[in-house]
């Protein structure tokens, strides 16, 4: 199994079309990333969690699934950086690959100790970026597929089944 820790605010502060968000609405900069993880997730099968940095926010950490994708609000007094070392930590196993998303250099020596491999922000942008062309292919090639039925039939009496079909007359 495949697993990627998504540190929430370093990736919305390196794409460029989530900073400029940023700038103007942070919830809605956190909900896009969540939307461009969830179609990487259920692109690439991967589990995706997503680490937001609560530091210095009072109130309980949190945890949410939106869209098959698991969303984490940090503690009080916890970081992004702390939440993704644990989990790193505790998910990597023979069986589990963990990769952690984010441009922070200390973040990545340490994950590194821990058995975890690195996307910076720019690899992960890369790969949605992929992603998100494919399934336009995917979805415009799907449109161009026409029905062809079992039993060769011709078009004016397929066209005749059809209204009956509908209930047309």
């Amino acid at each position: 199994m495949i697993v990627l820790l998504v540190d929430g605010y370093n990736i919305i502060g390196a794409w460029p079309e989530l900073k400029g968000l940023k700038e103007r609405d942070l919830s809605q900069a956190r909900d896009l990333l969540i939307e461009r993880m969830a179609e990487y997730q259920a692109y690439t099968g991967d589990r995706v969690i997503i680490v937001f940095d609560a530091y210095h926010v009072r109130g309980l950490g949190k945890k949410q699934n939106n869209f098959k994708v698991e969303v984490i609000y940090t503690k009080e007094n916890e970081t992004a950086d702390e939440r993704i070392e644990k989990l790193a930590g505790s998910l990597t196993d023979v069986r589990t690959k963990v990769y952690v998303a984010t441009s922070d250099y200390a973040e990545q020596r340490t994950i590194f100790a821990q058995g975890a491999f690195r996307k910076s922000a720019r690899e992960l942008h890369i790969e949605v970026t992929n992603i998100q062309r494919e399934i336009k292919k995917d979805v415009e090639s799907h449109k161009r597929v026409q029905y062809q039925p079992k039993i060769p039939i011709n078009k004016e009496i397929r066209d005749i089944f059809e209204k009956w079909r509908r209930g047309d007359k």
